[in-house]
């Protein structure tokens, strides 16, 4: 799958102002500063598509891009701690409020792979199977590991996220390790099933 224009489209702040579109939905979610922006721009092949910020809790809406054969949704990052416990709330309602009404093809849920599995992330997963929301985690800032460390870690941390270790895939914004892989993923989920 190639991307060859991938445009912003809108951030809404409210589940009454969701994108209705025919297109799938392909969303991606993770903790604060874990790589979400990186992720799509290292996806769409363009540096400044999504904003980065050294700064956690950035993403506070729902930002959608425009990939052309699909949607794709940014959802605020969870987990940040120096934000009011109300904020933190109103991010909690908008994301859950959006994963039970959206049709999503495929989430990718995001990890970091230096570090253990936050209970955010063990509470997401629970989730996503919960609903039967079809997911692939994806491990963030695998250039930050030496190349033999990337597999075991993987590993590591399927088991602790209860996922088969074939439902991960290592990543890095950096070098576009994975990005194959994980435009793959997205192209099987919006394929239609022949019957």
């Amino acid at each position: 799958m190639k991307i060859k224009d991938a445009t912003f489209i809108t951030s809404v702040a409210g589940a009454d102002k969701f994108l209705k579109t025919d297109k799938p939905i392909i969303a991606v979610a993770g903790k604060s500063n874990v790589g979400k922006s990186s992720l799509i721009n290292m996806l769409a092949n363009r540096k400044k598509l999504a904003r980065t910020s050294v700064t956690p809790g950035r993403t506070r809406l729902i930002n959608y891009f425009d990939f052309g054969d699909f949607i794709l949704a940014d959802l605020p990052g969870y987990g940040y701690a120096k934000v009011s416990k109300e904020e933190k709330q109103k991010w909690g309602k908008l994301l859950e409020s959006f994963l039970a009404t959206q049709k999503i093809n495929l989430l990718l849920s995001l990890v970091d792979i230096r570090h253990d599995p936050t209970a955010d992330d063990k509470m997401m997963v629970n989730y996503l199977y919960h609903y039967a929301i079809p997911f692939c985690l994806v491990a963030t800032k695998a250039d930050k590991l030496g190349k033999t460390k990337i597999k075991p870690r993987c590993k590591e941390i399927a088991t602790e996220l209860r996922v088969g270790v074939g439902d991960i895939t290592a990543s890095s914004a950096e070098t576009g390790y994975g990005k194959e892989e994980i435009l793959s993923l997205i192209e099987k989920a919006i394929t239609p099933v022949e019957d």
